[in-house]
Formats: structure tokens, C-alpha cells, sequence
């Protein structure tokens, strides 16, 4: 872990920071302007407040509670590209759009790690979300178990490799407690090739389960290494709000894949605004590599 990567994504057809600061962010994905609240962003705004407010949508805090505020002609759900990925955008309760665009250099680390690898490889991307990274995998030619614990965001995430026409059975998709998953993978005997996990803080499984990053994550990374294949390519770890350090995931995958021949990264993914070129903090990562 000699570098410490600091993973941008820049301003594009499909997404741009425009600006922020004073506890929000300023964006547009495609042609959809949008406000929300970022605690990252603890310095003063750039742009004029006009800017501020000449937005399609904006999410608003009320106590503890907030709701999004739009224009009438504003969409409910609109697409933009990344590359070869489709995804669809929607206006979440809890200030979320379903897509994370800071991720986009994995996504295109993934696509790389897959290709390079020359042989027909099999992914299990954990708490997957709304599938960014398991159609960057399967796009690439893996073969990808995705799992969740939300049924609605497995249904988006389907819809998701639809837009990105991804291969029908390029992806299968299971709404389960990922350690529960787990653990029945490892009886079946089936190994995987790489593995992708975007661990929230605090959520629930699909039964209600409860997981807590500080009391689940170690146990889980180590029931991960019983389903390694004998010749792993790649694992990639995120964060966010979790309150650990991205050397702290690196330590954790150094001691996982001790033995295997590969190396660790680590370091942050960052919002690089178009104005003020100033980057936002938006998660941290760890990533190991036979390559």
C-alpha cells in the first residue's frame, strides 16, 4: 500500500458537481439539475445563489425527516450513460439518486480487471445495490451473482442491466442477507473469482436482519475467503460514512489475501467540480489484484 490513489470523476455529458459547499451539493445528471444536502461539504458555495436555486429538484430537511422538492416538469425517473452503462435515476426518500457516479473509475477498474484476466471469471458483488458494478462486470464477460437485501432495489438494479443490455443470464439476481448468502454459498462449494462489496454502516437483510459494519464486516471478509476460486483476480471493498479509514480496508484485505500473489490499493473516490475544481470527498475504497 505504498499509494494512496485518489480515484476522480469529472465533469461529463452524464454527470457534473457543479458546485459546493455549506453542507450541499450542486449537480446535474444529464440535463436534470438537482440539490441535496452533503456533510462532506463544509466550505463556503462558489457560485451565485441563483445557481443554487435555478434547480429541477431539490431535497429539503425537516427535522429528522426530509422530502424532495421539484419542478412540474421535472421527471420522475430519467436515464443517463456511463460509457456502456445505462442507469436509471430516481428522486429516493433519503436524498439518494440510485446511482453513485464517484464510483466510475472502479467501474472502469472492474472492466479492465475482467478482460486482463483471459479466462471466463465469476463475480459476487455483495449489498450490490442498484448494479453499477455487477453490469461493469458482466458487460466485460463475467459471469455475476449480485445480491441484496431490498427487493426494490434488486427489481432497479435489474432494470438497470435491461438499459445497459447486459446478456440475460449474464447476471443473476438474489434478495438475500449477503452473511446468510454466504454462508449457504460455502456449503453448496461454489467459489467465485472475484468479489465486490459495498458495506453500509448500519442496514437490514432482507428479513429484517441487522447488520453493523463495526460487529459484521471481519466475519464476513473471512467467511468471503472460503468462497475464493484458487486463482482469485480481484476483490474491491467501498465505504462510506462508515467512519473507518481506507488503510483500515487495506489492512483488512492485506491479511485476507496473504498468500495469494497481488498487491493492495487504496485511497478515496472524489467529485471534481467544473467551477471551483475543487474535489468532494465521496467515499473511500480498497482494492486487491493479482494483476
Amino acid at each position: 500500500m505504498d499509494n494512496y490513489l485518489i480515484l476522480k470523476t469529472e465533469n461529463s455529458p452524464s454527470y457534473e458537481l457543479i458546485d459546493s459547499g455549506e453542507g450541499e451539493k450542486l449537480e446535474r445528471f444529464g440535463q436534470v439539475r438537482i440539490r441535496r444536502p452533503d456533510p462532506q461539504a463544509v466550505w463556503k458555495k462558489s457560485a451565485d445563489i441563483r445557481e443554487w436555486n435555478d434547480v429541477d429538484a431539490s431535497f429539503e430537511r425537516e427535522a429528522e425527516k426530509g422530502s424532495w422538492k421539484t419542478k412540474p416538469h421535472t421527471p420522475a425517473e430519467w436515464q443517463v450513460p456511463f460509457d456502456t452503462i445505462t442507469l436509471g435515476v430516481k428522486l429516493s426518500p433519503f436524498k439518494h439518486t440510485g446511482i453513485f457516479p464517484e464510483q466510475y473509475q472502479n467501474w472502469k477498474w472492474i472492466t479492465e480487471r475482467v478482460r486482463k484476466s483471459n479466462k471466463n471469471i465469476h463475480v459476487l458483488n455483495l449489498f450490490g445495490y442498484t448494479g453499477g458494478a455487477s453490469i461493469a462486470a458482466a458487460l466485460a464477460g463475467a459471469k455475476v451473482t449480485h445480491v441484496d437485501g431490498s427487493k426494490g432495489t434488486v427489481t432497479w438494479a435489474k432494470k438497470n442491466a435491461e438499459l445497459s443490455k447486459t446478456a440475460s443470464d449474464s447476471i443473476r439476481f438474489i434478495v438475500d442477507d449477503v452473511r446468510a448468502y454466504v454462508k449457504r454459498e460455502i456449503k453448496r462449494g461454489v467459489k467465485y473469482d472475484a468479489i465486490i462489496m459495498d458495506p453500509p454502516n448500519f442496514g437490514r437483510g432482507a428479513k429484517g436482519e441487522i447488520w453493523k459494519i463495526e460487529e459484521d464486516l471481519l466475519t464476513l471478509l473471512n467467511s468471503c475467503k472460503e468462497l475464493l476460486s484458487p486463482d482469485p483476480q480481484f476483490i474491491l471493498i467501498n465505504g462510506y460514512a462508515s467512519g473507518y479509514s481506507a488503510l483500515g480496508y487495506g489492512n483488512l484485505l492485506q491479511d485476507m489475501m496473504k498468500g495469494h500473489k497481488g498487491g493492495v490499493e487504496v485511497g478515496e473516490v472524489v467529485l471534481v467540480e467544473s467551477g471551483a475544481h475543487r474535489i468532494l470527498p465521496a467515499g473511500i475504497f480498497a482494492r486487491w489484484s493479482v494483476m
